[in-house]
């Protein structure tokens, strides 16, 4: 079972704007420096690493189809400003090292002047691409017929460089041609017409409406953003776009899908990955095999197909705990049969987990993340809790924060998911690298303490 998914080719616009710009910074540093005895090694690493934390803290990244030329100068210039007395901060740590203004300044300016050049055919060639071919297009509804919101119907179908689609209105105070249904017509539209993107004005939607609304978009994966009322702005977790003139509030993306913040989630997993499988499971594989094999027939390892990113299925590998059985989609339960007396140690200490590190070094797993659950209780929770569906939106990990706050093993009762649910959800809005190593340190403690469900 697997998720469809809607293929574009916006998901790889930062990531190819990243690459470029650090191969761009990196060759013509290696270019200009060459004879200023600089430990370039080093230099670049510094360099690469500022590149990015400067990015982050201006968010330089931050380019939407909708972003006005003067706002990428913006953030043009403050990025260059600041990675230059970066540049040259650098200098004075060496002493060898021989200081040249003129080289800096050369460095400086080829790269402003070809990362410019990318970045404006880039930006203007998708705009163009989209308006001749018609890809990647977004459809769109709007809730509510108001002034405002016919308004930015205009600038929908208007701007066709911003890449919509209107469908129509939604309203329980007026109808016309233009209105497509009642507010309670909205989701099986969505549904049925592939709607990418909901507007709501929120002068016409009641507060309850709006969190059904809200939670059905995230069970569904569609983007809501709302046209802010002239007396009341709805302000809870939402960032303000301009559509030429007009505001839009969106509500904001967890950090967690910030491409920068990604790149280095993803550069952390490949090295703690990499030291768990060099110093750990290379000797270890090789003993676990031997008493795995001598106390049941049947393989070392058991993978197993889990739902992970946007509900894509990956292979899981375990360490084989179980006698071979038919079995596999129940959960394990308090001494089960067809545990092992080898495997009830490896699952109480949580050693048979060990090769999903290989998961994540593959990309299919994180160190740290929702627990990815069966087949099964995907289709059995998805349509009964709350938000089931936003742990989909990052990768699984071999280890979560509903897990080292106790809610792990066999789901007895509909509560233990939930309270599962409340924290993957909690965990994924507020990410932060302090949770994560938190979170990875209570896991090594409660392996060494045991843990009541661990089994």
């Amino acid at each position: 079972m697997v998720a469809q998914q809607t293929g574009r080719y916006s998901k790889y616009i930062r990531p190819i704007n990243i690459v470029f710009d650090l191969i761009v910074i990196t060759t013509l540093s290696l270019y200009f420096f060459r004879d200023l005895n600089l430990p370039l090694l080093y230099y670049i690493i510094y360099q690469t690493i500022t590149w990015v934390v400067i990015a982050l803290i201006v968010k330089y990244y931050e380019v939407f189809r909708f972003t006005t030329p003067v706002e990428i100068i913006s953030k043009l210039v403050k990025q260059f400003s600041i990675f230059l007395l970066v540049v040259i901060a650098f200098f004075p740590f060496s002493k060898e090292t021989i200081f040249s203004g003129k080289a800096i300044a050369m460095f400086m300016i080829t790269s402003f002047v070809a990362i410019v050049s990318f970045k404006y055919f880039w930006f203007f060639y998708l705009k163009k691409y989209r308006i001749v071919t018609g890809s990647n297009f977004r459809n769109a509804v709007i809730i509510g017929y108001t002034s405002e919101s016919i308004r930015l119907k205009g600038v929908l179908e208007n701007r066709k460089d911003y890449g919509y689609r209107f469908f129509g209105f939604f309203s329980d105070k007026k109808q016309n041609s233009e209105i497509k249904g009642r507010i309670e017509d909205l989701k099986h539209f969505v549904i049925e017409n592939k709607i990418d993107e909901i507007f709501c004005s929120l002068n016409e939607i009641s507060n309850e409406k709006l969190k059904d609304l809200v939670e059905f978009a995230d069970d569904n994966k569609k983007a809501i953003k709302f046209i802010p009322d002239t007396k009341e702005i709805f302000s809870k977790n939402l960032k303000i776009n301009y559509y030429e003139l007009f505001p839009v509030l969106t509500l904001q993306k967890t950090e967690l899908h910030n491409p920068l913040i990604k790149g280095f989630k993803r550069t952390f997993d490949i090295i703690f990955s990499l030291i768990v499988i060099l110093f750990l499971l290379s000797w270890l594989i090789p003993l676990l095999a031997i008493l795995i094999k001598l106390e049941s027939k049947g393989p070392v390892f058991f993978k197993q197909g889990r739902p992970g990113l946007d509900e894509e299925e990956f292979f899981c590998y375990k360490f084989r705990s179980m006698q071979v059985n038919r079995f596999t989609e129940k959960e394990a339960s308090k001494n089960d049969p067809r545990v092992t007396k080898m495997g009830k140690f490896m699952r109480k200490t949580s050693i048979d987990e060990l090769p999903q590190f290989f998961n994540v070094l593959l990309g299919d797993m994180s160190v740290v993340g929702p627990r990815p659950h069966l087949w099964s209780q995907n289709k059995a929770y998805a349509s009964k809790i709350k938000k089931y569906m936003v742990r989909h939106y990052v990768k699984p990990g071999i280890t979560g924060l509903a897990q080292v706050k106790g809610f792990r093993g066999e789901i007895e009762t509909e509560e233990d998911m939930i309270n599962r649910i409340k924290y993957d959800v909690f965990y994924i809005e507020n990410w932060s690298i302090i949770m994560d190593l938190k979170i990875i340190f209570q896991t090594v403690v409660n392996i060494f303490k045991g843990e009541e469900k661990a089994y």
